[in-house]
Order: C-alpha cells, then structure tokens, then sequence
C-alpha cells in the first residue's frame, strides 16, 4: 500500500522504492510505537513523497521532451472490490492529469479517491486541517474531471483490441493498422534526450500508420520481440531485442473501438526496474545498416522507411 500511494503521487517506481525505504527507516528508528502503524506509515510515505515532487517538479520542467511517469508492470496493492478504480487511478492518462495538480492536492486526491482515507487521517498526513483537506480534494476532482478520458471499453475489449494491433505492427500490415487507429490518433514518445524520440509527437491515422510500419520493418531486422501486457492497468507491450532486453515501453489508450494515444517510453533511465536494457542507439544503427542492405538494387526509398516528415515529427 505505501508503494501504491508513493507511485500514485510520484509516477516513478525509483522514487516511491526510496520514498518507501525511508518511510520504513523512520518507522524502526521511533521512539515510540505508533498506536496505528497504517495511518503513520501512510502519513510518512505521504509527506515523503511530497518533498519529493517538489524537488522532481523542478526537474520535470527541465526535461527533454514529453515527460511520462515510469511504466508499471503491475500494483502490489490489491483490493478485488475496487480492483477496477485502482487500475484506472494506474494508467498513464491518469498519472499526466495528476501532473497538474499542486503537490498537495495531488496527495489529498489520491488519499481519498484512490484509497479512501478519511478527512481526519489526509490532514495529519498532509498537515493541513480538515477543512483546507476538503477544499484541495474538491479543487483536485475539478481539474482531474475536467481532463478526465473516458476510456469506455472494457479490459477484454481492451487487450483483443491490442492484440489485434500488437499483430498488426510485427506483421507490418498498415490496412489493419489504419483500421485499428483513430482519425486524429496521437503517437508520442518519452526519451529524455536519450533515445530517439519525436519531438511533438505523430499524429493522424496515416501518419501515425506510415511510422508504425517503418519502426515495425526495422524492429523486424533486428530480432525484436513484442511482449503484449497490462501496463499501468491498461493494454500496452514491452518491446525487447533478440537478448530479451527491455528496448521501450508502450501504452495505449483505447476508446469506441480505437485507439486514441500511443505512448513510448524510450528514456532507458525510466526502464532499468524492468529488466536489463537495451543501447537502443545501436540497435537503431544495427536495423538501419540491415535494411539498406536488404534493399534490392535501384528500390527507392519509400515513405515508410522513416518516420513521416510532414508533421512536427523528428528525431533526435
């Protein structure tokens, strides 16, 4: 539970494992035993994480590129009741929309939305009085309404949807794709300046196609496998080299039967809790150099073999 309520406020595994390692150290090291350890354990895990966003908030405006919270391949807090809640309070829509909130509204929503605590014990968490926790819970679900998704389909619904594309990118079929992507789709990547990334995103469904087949065509050349899973509670994949290095991360937001946002996280820092990763730079170096020797002699080069360069799409 600590971890969840780190995660939920921070949108980085490292930092709600650090936030909770400290949480633990200052539990062992009290003078004296706490009459609830739950709610002072919540309420240091909490204030931990709140210094810590206001340190990170400053990097955040630093950073290259679109910032994305750190995939999670899933949540070690499970109440089957609100299984549903929870996972959506997951996803990386929701984490973004979390990004606005001020450090302590962010804290009091996912309090007492996301894991129903009462007034009285938000307020020692946050030290506010009860009545200031109201008025940042209300402000908070106005800015998190406001921006909300609605994402309608249903887990089932969800994971064939994804499947059917996960299949459709290995296989490079760009009909399938087309039908598979909302009109004004959205494809944008995370790399931190470190990894190639599109700098404002691709965006419409045949440009948003083109660049799937093309990334598609070179992930082929080098062995690359698609591993279909639940991140972040939604549909997305890891994507690994021929070693079973992570390479990227994706998400995608579905809604009417399409699918509305990819989102890639390519920023190795960001995936190093998944597993061991890949040099996404030589990999990249690797594919290039084998499809221009596949390349029958005298063949053109043809609108896929790059992303598209009539949207503000660019790389690194």
């Amino acid at each position: 539970m600590l971890f969840s309520i780190a995660y939920r406020i921070l949108g980085s595994v490292s930092e709600a494992e650090d936030a909770v390692q400290e949480t633990w150290l200052r539990y062992e090291f009290a003078p004296t035993a706490p009459v609830s350890p739950k709610s002072y354990l919540s309420a240091v895990v909490t204030r931990i994480s709140i210094d810590v966003l206001r340190s990170a908030r400053v990097r955040r405006e630093e950073y290259v590129g679109p910032w994305f919270p750190e995939p999670l391949l899933s949540d070690p807090y499970e109440d089957p009741e609100r299984s549903a809640e929870l996972s959506d309070s997951l996803s990386t829509a929701a984490l973004l929309l979390l990004e606005r909130l001020t450090p302590l509204e962010r804290a009091v929503f996912v309090l007492r939305e996301v894991f129903a605590f009462g007034f009285p014990e938000i307020a020692s968490a946050v030290g506010r009085s009860e009545a200031a926790c109201r008025q940042l819970a209300v402000r908070a679900r106005r800015h998190m309404d406001a921006g909300r998704p609605r994402f309608e389909a249903g887990r089932k619904e969800r994971e064939e949807l994804a499947g059917r594309f996960f299949d459709a990118f290995r296989e490079g079929d760009v009909d399938a794709l087309r039908e598979l992507l909302a009109a004004d789709v959205h494809m944008v990547g995370d790399g931190g300046g470190k990894a190639p990334q599109w700098s404002a995103g691709v965006l419409g469904v045949e440009n948003v196609a083109r660049a799937l087949v093309s990334l598609g065509s070179l992930f082929a050349r080098v062995d690359g496998v698609v591993e279909p899973l639940q991140l972040n509670g939604q549909a997305g994949a890891i994507l690994r080299d021929r070693d079973g290095k992570v390479v990227t991360a994706w998400t995608l937001d579905i809604l009417d039967g399409h699918i509305q946002t990819i989102r890639t996280v390519l920023n190795p820092d960001k995936l190093h809790h998944v597993g061991p990763v890949a040099d996404i730079w030589s990999l990249l170096h690797e594919a290039r150099r084998l499809d221009h020797e596949h390349r029958p002699p005298g063949h053109p080069t043809t609108p896929t073999d790059e992303p598209p360069t009539t949207t503000t799409a660019t790389t690194n």
